[in-house]
């Protein structure tokens, strides 16, 4: 296990310096955050009321923005996983004395770093259009905290499916994320949608963390009258741990089975 860490740390930070020599790269992560508050804050924001929001939407939106930008960031992950395996990146780390799991373990923590520092851009953005947190400093960071767990726990659903998907695939990951990431409570209400659908928004994962990400800074709409609405902040634990005990296990066995 230690062999691994170590390993995981050393592709980790190769992984960071290329990423840092790469400002293109770099740019368009942060940049998107950015686009996506004034978009949605401003464009969007004057025509979208909310029960409880006391027409202040972006008290409501900043949290739904935080889950989605997490969530969202799987197809990085993906993306970066398939070019890597095409490009033969992966072929030269098995050719090397290096732990296995200690790979994958790299890229998701490398991509850890990078979310960090996207969803601190963020919390800059939704500062500067005027959302605040309420509750407090502890309260604050542990809504980061569960942010960051959502987005650990899609980091391994992300190397998996890199490392069984072609690129043209992967590139088509966009097209899946985005309904995923809208049926859910990160824009609207799940209650101002239809029955079936408000249902299965309730029970997205991401639902979880944005709602227990709301009560925890103090903004509006995370109340619900269903069970899930009510146990955001147990969901919000449970769903991430859950993905990552199933997939973190199946992206190193993945690896290992690499071009067998």
């Amino acid at each position: 296990m230690t062999h691994a860490l170590t390993d995981g740390w050393v592709i980790a930070r190769a992984y960071l310096l290329h990423w840092v020599r790469n400002p293109a790269a770099i740019l368009s992560q942060l940049l998107y955050p950015i686009v996506m508050v004034l978009l949605f804050g401003y464009v969007f924001g004057s025509a979208m009321a909310v029960a409880g929001t006391d027409g202040d939407y972006r008290e409501y939106l900043m949290p739904g923005m935080f889950g989605q930008t997490m969530a969202v960031g799987v197809t990085s992950t993906l993306i970066t996983m398939t070019t890597q395996v095409s490009r033969g990146v992966t072929d030269r780390y098995r050719s090397m004395p290096v732990s296995q799991t200690g790979v994958v373990l790299g890229r998701a923590l490398s991509d850890m770093v990078s979310s960090a520092l996207e969803l601190a851009v963020l919390i800059a953005c939704g500062v500067a259009v005027g959302w605040r947190w309420h509750n407090g400093p502890t309260a604050a960071l542990a809504a980061v905290g569960l942010l960051l767990l959502l987005r650990f726990s899609l980091i391994w659903v992300g190397i998996f499916a890199g490392l069984k998907l072609t690129p043209e695939a992967a590139g088509a990951s966009w097209m899946l994320m985005l309904p995923l990431t809208m049926v859910a409570n990160t824009f609207v209400s799940p209650a101002q949608m239809p029955g079936w659908l408000g249902f299965l928004a309730e029970w997205n994962p991401l639902s979880a963390t944005v709602a227990a990400c709301r009560r925890l800074f103090g903004n509006p709409g995370f109340a619900g009258e269903s069970w899930a609405a009510e146990h955001a902040l147990l969901l919000a634990v449970a769903w991430p741990v859950a993905i990552t005990l199933v997939f973190l296990p199946l992206s190193a066995r993945a690896y290992r089975r690499l071009s067998r």
